[in-house]
């Protein structure tokens, strides 16, 4: 198992001991999940982002997600079930609700509708498999706008009377400083863009507008120089 710095010992809300939590990928979750084991919370790992394109792209930051997680005992749920759940790549359910949207801006609605779409699946999922509380590493970074995410997070929690939505700032106490650690540790993938397909073709367009080369998939990782920064 990896081995976790001293802590001091995270309360779940409502005296639970249990969460389901969303993961977007291994550097984001990596400090999460780690807090979570030194906490001794009960956790089970939920990979849903349909968001994430092209498929080489999903696949490289689902297997480091999986990857890290086997470092502390968590199977994967092809090979052996729970704790950690695959919920596939539902790409086409995810161009169907971004129709329209294609030319908004980071932060801007659609993504208001990728973070209530991941969520909505998360809730579901809570709800039928007995999970008290959901969160996710999502607002761990710093790109992200925490507000926008723990809204969609609340939002979707509140469709279900057992459930709640955990709001806890993952960026605090030196967290987005040890997500980086970690990162660098583990050599994780870097990936270079939020993760959408549009997001892509606006990072590439900026790229290029600064003389610089177009994002390589799957070559990139923390650790392998001094200019590895959070994604």
């Amino acid at each position: 198992m990896t081995s976790t710095p001293n802590r001091k010992p995270l309360p779940l809300p409502g005296g639970q001991s249990k969460v389901l939590l969303h993961s977007c990928c291994a550097p984001c979750s990596g400090e999460v999940m780690e807090a979570m084991v030194a906490s001794g919370i009960d956790f089970t790992i939920f990979f849903y982002n349909p968001n994430i394109h092209p498929r080489k792209e999903y696949d490289l930051r689902k297997d480091e997600n999986i990857r890290f997680a086997e470092k502390f005992g968590i199977p994967f749920v092809e090979k052996f079930g729970i704790p950690f759940v695959d919920a596939d790549y539902d790409r086409d359910n995810w161009f169907e609700r971004a129709r329209g949207m294609e030319n908004e801006p980071e932060r801007g609605i659609r993504c208001t509708m990728c973070f209530d779409m991941r969520f909505e699946r998360t809730a579901l999922y809570a709800h039928e498999h007995g999970f008290p509380v959901i969160t996710s590493s999502l607002g761990i970074s710093r790109w992200k706008n925490m507000q926008q995410i723990n809204e969609s997070g609340v939002h979707a929690a509140s469709h279900y009377p057992d459930l709640m939505y955990w709001e806890y700032n993952w960026r605090k106490a030196g967290g987005s400083s040890r997500m980086i650690e970690i990162s660098k540790r583990e050599n994780f993938y870097q990936q270079e863009y939020c993760g959408c397909v549009y997001s892509l073709r606006d990072t590439n367009q900026h790229r290029l507008e600064s003389g610089r080369e177009r994002i390589q998939l799957g070559v990139k990782f923390y650790g392998d120089d001094d200019s590895a920064i959070e994604s």
